[in-house]
């Protein structure tokens, strides 16, 4: 596989699984998220690339400016060689592309939402921890039948509860089935917030296939 993402992939257990697309928070790595991936859907695919960017040797999908400000010129680029990779992927360990499944946390989910909204093809769901806005595209894509988990928390210091709400506003009106998810926490993610969203998986996994 001709990919310059380092990244993990381990097969699923069961042939109508989906492909968990794992994509970590600044600072993490192609491990960081398996653990959380088997214990969303055990039987699930799990791929699960690191970050290509280095902001004070602390990996990352896409570059910023400053705290909470993108560089969305990079972010789109990003974006569209995040959809390539899985593409290449899919080909190469034979899961469905039409069945891929982003978990992202932080950093991780903020590059899942600019997949939705500007590759909307690449994935058939999506479980955002702890995401805010990433990007506003100029046309809002077709997200219709595709469900989106968002957890968040009420007492984030680095994500407003606004950004999340705004995101969740911008899926919805593409047409996303969006489940938002609050905890009574910060930043980190909780026991309570992983069970919420296994829950939902499980029930939505199947959604487009």
């Amino acid at each position: 596989m001709n990919t310059p993402f380092v990244h993990q992939f381990i097969p699923g257990q069961a042939d109508d699984a989906p492909t968990l697309l794992l994509l970590h928070g600044t600072g993490g790595d192609e491990h960081d998220l398996l653990d959380l991936g088997r214990a969303l859907y055990p039987q699930a695919a799990l791929l699960s690339p690191r970050g290509q960017v280095l902001e004070n040797g602390m990996p990352r999908f896409f570059r910023r400016l400053a705290e909470g400000v993108f560089d969305l010129d990079d972010l789109r680029r990003r974006t569209h060689d995040l959809a390539a990779f899985v593409a290449e992927a899919s080909a190469t360990y034979r899961f469905d592309p039409q069945r891929v499944i982003a978990v992202g946390y932080s950093n991780g989910a903020n590059i899942a939402a600019s997949l939705l909204l500007l590759r909307p093809e690449v994935l058939a769901g999506a479980v955002l921890f702890h995401a805010m806005v990433p990007i506003v595209p100029a046309e809002l894509p077709d997200l219709r039948g595709v469900p989106v988990f968002m957890g968040a928390g009420q007492f984030d210091t680095l994500i407003p509860p606004q950004q999340t709400e705004q995101l969740a506003r911008l899926l919805q009106q593409a047409g996303a089935d969006v489940t938002l998810h609050w905890e009574r926490g910060s930043h980190a993610l909780n026991r309570s917030e992983v069970h919420a969203a296994t829950t939902w998986l499980q029930a939505n996994a199947s959604a487009r296939q």
